[in-house]
């Protein structure tokens, strides 16, 4: 059976190709320097691509909203204008399971306090979240590219299957990335594939 880190190596490994290619394809002009930015969000939630890594790792899943999809929440995140710690992922449902589409960072809404700002974009005014109250709000389409622009809102093209309230799938099966069985006895030993050469010089 392989390992954890096996899988997450290779979750990683994938998710790191991905991100190669998902800057040119957003439609936003933006700053070379934001994508220098995001590709710490990058390397921080790429293993997620895995959701039951999210669950383990503190990120309780909520009911899916159309145009979101399902927001996975860390209460310890909240509050954070860190690249490196958003407080949500956002997931669809994907043919193998949850697949991860974006991100969030959720500011309370203080009274008083100003929305913040991260990668040259002002959060969203307050919304209503049921996890933490009256929250500024932005997200990042890193995962899927959204017609809308990297930072939009809401995601035009993000829906929710009929069944997508039921508890049966609100957690993910963690048998839904099939373990890689190496059995590395198949592999020759070395000393058998070099015959020994007696070479008298």
């Amino acid at each position: 059976m392989a390992s954890r880190p096996l899988k997450a190596v290779l979750t990683v490994a994938a998710a790191a190709a991905f991100s190669l290619t998902a800057a040119p394809a957003q439609a936003d002009d933006l700053d070379p320097s934001v994508w220098t930015e995001l590709s710490h969000t990058y390397g921080a939630t790429g293993a997620y691509a895995y959701e039951p890594y999210a669950v383990a790792d503190g990120f309780a899943p909520t009911a899916c909203a159309p145009g979101t999809g399902y927001r996975y929440v860390n209460q310890a995140n909240v509050g954070q204008t860190d690249a490196e710690k958003p407080a949500a992922l956002l997931y669809e449902d994907g043919p193998y399971g949850r697949r991860l589409i974006g991100v969030e960072w959720v500011v309370k809404a203080e009274s008083g306090a100003a929305a913040p700002a991260m990668f040259g974009q002002t959060f969203q005014q307050p919304v209503e979240l049921p996890e933490v109250g009256s929250s500024y709000t932005l997200r990042a389409w890193i995962y899927k590219t959204n017609p809308g622009g990297l930072f939009s809102p809401t995601h035009a093209d993000v829906t929710c299957s009929a069944d997508s309230d039921s508890d049966a799938d609100a957690d993910a099966d963690a048998d839904s990335i099939p373990d890689l069985d190496l059995d590395l006895g198949l592999i020759p030993d070395l000393d058998d594939l070099i015959p020994d050469l007696n070479l008298d010089v």
